[in-house]
């Protein structure tokens, strides 16, 4: 559905586009395609949108520009409504979304001169042009939320909706489990701690005397998988909220070309260089060295959760206040001790379990906890866990009675749909559209919402 699809596309991606094409072709004269109240929808819009999902691999309909057209329509009386509701969009929201934004193609790309060179302008430039953009696509979606926020679906609609399901068409679920955990990572010693940060002050003289590069010792010696192969590097912002605040705090904190004395972050100590600084934006280069826990320190972790298993098992403390207690694992505090998939449910499929775990589990009865054992985790650190087998369901066609969250989701969001379906319908003959006559010729589902005479 049409409606359930408003259009999405990034508009930076589009600035970036039309920038690259002015610099290996010429541009054939932009158009007006068509006119929403006081807005206007460009024909290079269309194109380099098409351009971008081409570039990120998705797939075109043979229609794509009819359908890019409709959705473009369609956003833009979402973003007029918005503002005649006063939908609140701060320009700090609309700065945090292109910084956001600009950070993540300069991730893709692999630095801040690659991206400009493509853009063909700078830094700047991409953010003004990209503004106004960015902002009627926030108004648009809050618009969109305004309008299906209050929509609920009762029991008996989710029923209605899986009884119009054909039998032939359910879908076929592989077992789904409920895994929740309690982790710890034990501390290394203080004297292996006392050791690192020596070799890392003697990587600062090496640095310093000219014995050898930043860029070579974190070839050499750095444990960033991440940035190792780059010598280290990074592009790092302010206000970027997923990077360590000591890590930040400490690399803002220093000169051009300068280095930090070792700083212990939540992943280990860091020898950090701020290599160039604009403002907010950076880019630095850190040595990671990770102080290795003994088995000394893991065996002291696992006493310390078998205690808290005996709690658990004796009733005296709870498996989710125990994790919110003690757990290491970070996004256990904000979504809980369960592990979640992509879409963020607690049911999962076994292949997204570490093997250590899989084999834990095919010993383990539903409502069992395991005992304290060690692990080493997808970074390589090492820790130890206690594991609870909450649900396993077994192999089966979709039914009300094991998937009634699953089904009753769709249904919620088929709802939905047709209630923006039902808003847009209504709303749209309220807005001046004028659709330009070639194109309403070319995509006779767009003419339709011409409203101009």
């Amino acid at each position: 559905m049409l409606y359930k699809k408003i259009l999405t596309a990034s508009f930076l991606l589009l600035t970036l586009a039309a920038g690259a094409q002015t610099q290996s072709a010429k541009v054939v004269a932009d158009k007006i395609n068509a006119i929403v109240g006081d807005r206007i929808i460009l024909q290079s819009e269309i194109v380099n949108s098409l351009a971008d999902i081409a570039r990120q691999g998705g797939e075109i309909p043979p229609n794509g520009e009819c359908v890019l057209m409709e959705q473009a329509i369609i956003s833009k009386v979402l973003m007029l409504q918005a503002e005649k509701d006063s939908l609140p969009v701060t320009d700090e929201e609309v700065e945090a979304d292109l910084d956001n934004r600009i950070r993540d193609y300069i991730q893709r790309l692999g630095s801040q001169e690659a991206l400009e060179e493509i853009a063909g302008k700078s830094i700047y430039q991409i953010k003004d042009d990209a503004r106004e953009s960015v902002k009627e696509q926030k108004l648009a979606a809050a618009m969109q939320r305004k309008i299906v926020d209050n929509v609920r679906i009762t029991p008996v609609e989710v029923k209605a909706f899986f009884d119009k399901i054909p039998k032939d068409s359910l879908p076929f679920y592989e077992s789904e489990l409920e895994v929740c955990q309690i982790v710890l990572y034990p501390k290394a010693s203080r004297d292996i701690e006392q050791y690192i940060v020596g070799e890392m002050n003697n990587y600062k003289k090496q640095i310093e005397t000219k014995l050898t590069t930043f860029d070579q010792l974190a070839k050499a010696v750095s444990e960033d998988p991440g940035s190792r192969d780059r010598g280290g590097q990074y592009q790092i912002n302010r206000n970027e909220k997923s990077w360590d605040p000591v890590f930040l705090s400490t690399a803002f904190r220093l000169k051009e070309g300068e280095i930090s004395a070792p700083v212990k972050g939540k992943f280990g100590y860091h020898l950090i260089q701020m290599v160039q600084r604009n403002g907010d934006d950076a880019i630095v280069r850190h040595i990671l060295r990770i102080p290795p826990v003994t088995e000394n320190e893991l065996s002291m972790g696992r006493a310390k959760l078998d205690t808290i298993r005996s709690k658990i098992i004796a009733g005296t403390l709870g498996f989710n206040e125990a994790a919110s207690k003690y757990s290491d694992d970070e996004t256990s505090k904000f979504t809980g001790p369960c592990i979640t998939n992509r879409d963020g449910s607690t049911y999962i499929t076994i292949d997204l379990l570490d093997k250590d775990m899989v084999v834990m589990l095919s010993k383990m009865k539903v409502g069992e906890f395991s005992q304290p054992v060690s692990f080493t985790d997808e970074q390589g650190k090492k820790g130890v866990r206690i594991v609870q087998l909450k649900s396993r369901s077994e192999p089966h066609r979709m039914n009300l009675k094991d998937d009634y969250s699953k089904i009753s989701n769709y249904a919620l969001e088929e709802k939905k749909g047709k209630t923006l379906e039902k808003w847009i319908k209504d709303k749209l003959p309220t807005y001046y559209i004028m659709v330009d006559p070639e194109t309403g010729k070319e995509c006779p589902q767009v003419q339709k919402f011409s409203t101009a005479k």
